[in-house]
């Protein structure tokens, strides 16, 4: 087994590091990892549907799509990341209770009363520190969870809550729970790299075969070439499989302006604009407008930009126009 820890922060770096590792190695690997503020959502979610936009753009978070299914969830660096990437057999293929139970017996071992949960989870004292999400290929498999040992758990919440009306899809659902951080239920306290040291000697004794593996600069190249195509796009983090209808009332100096949309693959097929506003020109040509672009601010900022708004929308802003969109 190699044993990785990967040092970089960059979320769009470290999902495209997993596919790397998962697609162009046949070892079996164990990595340890943290992203600076991001929210990884499910590989089927509708992206839009699981964050607070507005929130998100405060506290400068990135998203970003991952390999494998599950819930979206929010990544700090008070957060530890772990990554089981294996050969397995096709009846041991997905199997979250064996790969987190080293996790587990490193907290027990601490004092902390961590256990496995539900389908996928590790709670303590029956409130959710890590979940575990996976990726299957064959026989190879990449399980991953999160391990909150100090994260900021406000904005944890803050960039998680959306109004649950605006979209209207079957992509897969996040399920909220209530969460913890494992530093709060420390008898004695250790440093986060404290922790990541135990970690890995845990995994030393139960594969003795493992070594230590660092990144070559032909590995980080081909890494970067993932992030560059894949994983720091809007194709991938927001257009991918994204279906849904839309719809959202704003309350303007201009009147109540009601907007529907019909989105498929990030891209806006329909749109129906209602409302007792008043306007010199007809609104549908803003509906002709959007149709064809991308759910996506800056491109609607760009088709809208050179538009008179006040002629559609008299007393409302371009920026109020945007907010309505999302």
């Amino acid at each position: 087994m190699l044993i990785i820890y990967n040092e970089n922060t960059d979320p769009y770096f470290n999902m495209a590091v997993e596919e790397f590792l998962f697609n162009k190695f046949n070892d079996n690997i164990f990595m340890l990892w943290r992203n600076d503020n991001a929210i990884i959502v499910g590989k089927h979610q509708n992206t839009l549907s699981e964050i607070n936009l507005e929130k998100v753009k405060e506290y400068n978070v990135k998203v970003i799509r991952r390999l494998s299914g599950g819930g979206a969830v929010f990544h700090d660096l008070g957060n530890l990341n772990f990554t089981f990437i294996m050969n397995q057999d096709s009846d041991e293929i997905v199997n979250f209770k064996k790969f987190t139970q080293p996790i587990i017996d490193v907290l027990n071992d601490l004092g902390v009363p961590a256990k496995f949960e539900g389908r996928n989870d590790l709670t303590i004292n029956g409130k959710k520190f890590s979940g575990n999400a996976v990726h299957v290929s064959k026989n190879r498999m990449l399980q991953h969870g999160t391990i909150l040992f100090a994260s900021e758990i406000k904005n944890l919440n803050d960039v998680l809550k959306v109004n649950p009306l605006k979209y209207k899809d079957k992509a897969v659902k996040s399920v909220k729970a209530r969460v913890t951080n494992v530093s709060e239920h420390l008898k004695e306290k250790i440093t986060l790299n404290e922790l990541i040291q135990l970690i890995f000697k845990r995994i030393k004794q139960i594969y003795p075969d493992s070594k230590n593996y660092e990144f070559t600069d032909y590995d980080i190249n081909e890494i970067n070439k993932l992030v560059v195509n894949k994983y720091s796009t809007w194709d991938w983090n927001f257009g991918w499989h994204s279906k849904y209808d839309f719809e959202k009332l704003i309350h303007t100096n201009g009147g109540n302006i009601e907007f529907h949309l019909n989105v498929d693959d990030g891209i806006i097929k329909d749109c129906k604009i209602y409302g007792d506003y008043f306007n010199i020109d007809d609104t549908y040509v803003i509906e002709k407008i959007l149709i064809g672009t991308k759910h996506e601010e800056n491109e609607i900022r760009k088709k809208l930009q050179n538009i008179n708004i006040d002629n559609y929308f008299k007393n409302v802003s371009l920026d109020e126009i945007i907010e309505g969109l999302f």
